[in-house]
């Protein structure tokens, strides 16, 4: 398949994010592409796998990594294929439920991680949560942030109005859309999220992750979600934290009630009154009281 690959220079300087990019290009299924990950901390520590979502990169996470580095963790933080620093595919078609999985499984197999946190947002969780259909005693721990279980279930208008939006704007201003999410984000912030998608041909990934979301039955990835919503009703035993943007208007409040209701034992959500979509904007209280819940 065609791909390209973001010029390096776009990636310097980046406001706190001091970390190097590690790269694999042998991922079983996915040889001669290249999949850039972050690992930071010692390497026999536990493993934090921090996945990012829609339209972002592992720079999403650069508030919660030093929170669990500095007690103690390994956090790895891959860019999905079509993001980050990884190779982006240039054909729409290319970019499936099922090619984001079988990536998600190859980099854990590579990597040899077991026993994680599992720590998700947007399609993070979309496609995270499914791991324990095939690796059931992966995950040990969940922080868990706006998101759902792929299970072809309606995801409600906001979600539909989103996707419609997405699919209008084949070239979307990926830094005038975080910005308008995260207010707070600085300039310099925005440039970062901006900076893996020079020109529309960058953006394949971006344009087709809301398309593939499982939303009625017979979507693909709807059924390795149902299996996963079993597991994670009536078989998941570890320890969960679910932190919930309060103004997304995508995967909010009622969203994530119902994923809750899903989690077997899962405690009442930390709610972030001023946080929208992307809650690791304010991850570092999430990190910190997560750490604090799980004792």
């Amino acid at each position: 398949m065609t791909a390209v690959r973001t010029p390096g220079d776009r990636f310097e300087n980046l406001p706190d994010w001091p970390y190097s990019s590690h790269y694999i290009d042998d991922l079983q299924g996915f040889e001669g592409m290249r999949l850039a990950y972050v690992d930071e901390g010692p390497p026999d520590a536990h493993v934090f796998l921090c996945l990012h979502g829609e339209p972002t990169w592992s720079y999403l996470y650069r508030k919660m990594i030093p929170v669990f580095t500095k007690a103690g963790g390994r956090v790895i933080a891959p860019d999905w294929f079509g993001f980050g620093r990884s190779d982006k595919p240039v054909e729409d078609g290319t970019y499936t439920f099922d090619f984001h999985r079988r990536s998600l499984v190859a980099f854990v197999a590579r990597l040899g991680l077991k026993s994680i946190t599992l720590v998700c947002q947007d399609w993070g969780g979309l496609l995270g949560l499914t791991l324990p259909v095939t690796h059931p005693d992966l995950i040990k721990r969940l922080i868990v942030m706006n998101t759902a279980l792929p299970t072809g279930a309606d995801p409600g208008p906001g979600f539909i109005a989103w996707r419609d939006f997405v699919a209008s704007k084949p070239d979307l201003d990926v830094g005038a859309l975080m910005k308008r999410a995260a207010p707070g984000l600085t300039d310099a912030e925005v440039a970062a999220y901006d900076a893996p998608f020079p020109s529309e041909e960058f953006k394949a990934g971006v344009r087709t992750f809301p398309a593939i979301v499982p939303i009625t039955p017979e979507m693909a990835g709807a059924d390795v979600g149902r299996q996963a919503a079993e597991f994670w009703s009536t078989r998941w035993d570890g320890q969960s934290f679910m932190a919930v943007g309060d103004l997304d208007p995508v995967l909010g409040p009622a969203v994530m009630k119902r994923l809750r209701d899903a989690i077997r034992n899962c405690p009442e959500p930390l709610v972030l009154e001023q946080a929208g979509h992307f809650v690791q904007e304010h991850g570092d209280i999430v990190a910190r009281a997560a750490l604090q819940a799980f004792g």
